[in-house]
């Protein structure tokens, strides 16, 4: 099983896009996902192990990024 996260960050300006920008994917670099996740530009597949990290990640940004989750038996399955 895999869980997949789609994201797209929002702000009301491009000064304040910027800012959580920056701050978002350096926040999930300095998580413990390097070999464990497949990542595009706005989509993170995971295993559920690091499912409870991942939401807790998405809750510090709750307003400015929404997140939808997909749970799948493959990535395939999601393609």
């Amino acid at each position: 099983m895999e869980i997949v996260y789609l994201y797209d960050i929002h702000a009301k300006n491009k000064k304040e896009f910027n800012r959580t920008k920056r701050m978002f994917y350096y926040y999930l670099n300095q998580l413990a996902l390097k070999k464990d996740y497949w990542k595009t530009k706005s989509a993170l597949c995971v295993s559920p192990k690091l499912e409870a990290s991942l939401d807790l990640f998405f809750k510090r940004f709750k307003g400015f990024v929404k997140v939808y989750k997909i749970y799948s038996e493959s990535i395939e399955d999601f393609l």
